[in-house]
């Protein structure tokens, strides 16, 4: 608190102070659970104060350059959008620059916006997610297409190699998620953050617990590795808070109502109904779909409980006691169960998980004529060390079958998909470098395994995204 106070001695919109705010978006986000915690409105005060200077002008980072004798046109990065301060945050209407930097001035906003009630920020909010979501997120969840300005270029830019993805931008994206779930609870956002979580963020850790990636490209030639720590070590804690606080991304309250969000065996204690009400998940999920919540209570309660059918399952199943529920008029993508729930009440949730292809937008010139494998909310890559062909030579035809098993042996016990695809045949290449007739397929066995636990055996190339081959019959 005396820091804080300190802060608001330096900065604020009095004459006698500085007009000014952080070059990093974080402190904001940090004034609002001060405030919560200890009750103090002039925390809240201040993170108002920081977002709402944001990019007005004068701008306060020319004056500072100018005041260190500087000349603000030689900032580095050549442009405010780096850290956001490029137009006052009501204005923006793109996400751009540094995505950490991005996504956590983006979760203090939601926190104002339902603090506030401030339907300007909120719907400033709102188009920025729809931006991001809609043409510069990665398949897996992750965020940040250049290691240049570790953050954001253009509409579509998404390269698989060369993806920054950065392990905080993916926690950040969770973080803001979260907050947008606690304004309106709405599947776009528990779905994204499910995506970032089972992909984006637990990539970034190693089976073992002791390396971590930085950055999380797409595909790889076997060279990119975790390591045992970072000379900018952000993500490591980082990764320890999120999977410290999962409770808090798994359930939720409001007065009335109880929301699930995420699957995980669990169980949540809230007050509703007057009353202590316990909420225990059994699953096997992200395995499998089936999922059982039990209600446990004293006494007979009335709240009601808002459960996530995911988008990506499109046969979702609900019954409660065993008899079946109605799916076809969801809330938002929720359950919405309302009624006075007896001791032991029994949802049980069949959640159908199918191997799915993605297909990229046409506009990524980088997964043109491409496709990606998801089965549930995990996406699957594969690694040179489960496949018969050279991975740079392997298609997946459209017609291709594939099943799939858990494997308890394998990387700790994972679901595995199999099948037979392709590999492009070079026995009668020779030592041409070009010629007039196209290479042929010959068939091949492939293996790909979830994206959360790559690189945790020997070196060896990956990639999410695979050609896809010429069709059997076709051949």
């Amino acid at each position: 608190c005396r820091y804080a106070d300190y802060i608001a001695s330096v900065f604020g919109s009095e004459p006698e102070l500085r007009h000014g705010y952080c070059g990093h978006p974080e402190i904001e986000l940090a004034l609002v659970r001060l405030s919560a915690a200890t009750g103090e409105q002039r925390f809240l005060d201040l993170s108002r104060y920081f977002v709402n200077e944001r990019g007005r002008q004068p701008h306060y980072f020319e004056q500072e350059a100018r005041e260190r004798g500087e000349d603000p046109a030689r900032f580095w990065a050549r442009s405010h959008e780096y850290n956001q301060s490029h137009l006052p945050v009501r204005e923006q209407p793109q996400v751009v620059g540094h995505a950490v930097r991005a996504v956590y001035l983006y979760s203090a906003m939601a926190d104002l916006a339902m603090a506030d009630h401030d339907s300007s920020l909120a719907a400033a909010g709102e188009r920025l997610w729809q931006h991001l979501t809609t043409t510069r997120t990665y398949v897996m969840g992750g965020i940040g297409t250049s290691r240049q300005n570790e953050g954001f270029t253009s509409d579509y830019d998404l390269p698989n190699e060369s993806a920054y993805a950065e392990t905080c931008a993916a926690i950040g994206l969770i973080f803001w998620a979260q907050r947008l779930l606690q304004i309106h609870p709405d599947r776009r956002y528990s779905d994204m953050l499910e995506l970032a979580l089972y992909n984006a963020v637990l990539s970034g850790v190693s089976l073992a617990g002791d390396t971590f990636f930085y950055d999380n490209p797409l595909e790889s030639n076997g060279s990119h590795h975790r390591q045992g720590w970072f000379e900018c070590p952000c993500c490591p804690p980082n990764l320890a808070r999120i999977i410290a606080a999962l409770g808090s991304y798994i359930y939720a309250q409001s007065d009335t109502e109880a929301l699930i969000h995420l699957f995980v065996q669990s169980s949540a204690e809230l007050q509703l109904g007057g009353q202590r009400i316990v909420l225990q998940q059994q699953t096997n999920y992200p395995w499998d779909g089936a999922v059982a919540i039990r209600v446990e209570c004293e006494r007979p309660a009335s709240f009601a409980i808002r459960i996530r059918i995911p988008g990506w399952c499109h046969t979702p199943q609900a019954s409660l006691n065993g008899t079946p529920l109605d799916l076809t008029m969801l809330e938002d993508g929720y359950l919405r169960i309302e009624r006075t729930w007896q001791p032991g009440d029994l949802v049980q949730l069949d959640l159908a998980m199918t191997i799915d292809r993605l297909y990229a937008h046409p506009a990524v010139r980088a997964d043109i004529g491409k496709v990606a494998l998801r089965r549930g909310p995990l996406i699957f890559c594969l690694e040179q060390a489960d496949q018969q062909a050279a991975l740079a030579q392997i298609c997946l035809p459209a017609d291709a079958q594939l099943s799939a098993r858990y494997d308890a042996q394998l990387l700790g016990g994972v679901v595995v998909l199999e099948g037979t695809a392709a590999a492009l045949d070079l026995s009668d290449w020779q030592e041409q470098l070009y010629r007039e007739t196209p290479v042929q397929q010959r068939a091949c066995t492939i293996r790909a395994i979830p994206y959360f636990v790559w690189d945790n055996r020997q070196p060896g190339a990956m990639a999410i995204w695979l050609p896809v081959g010429k069709s059997e019959h076709k051949q």
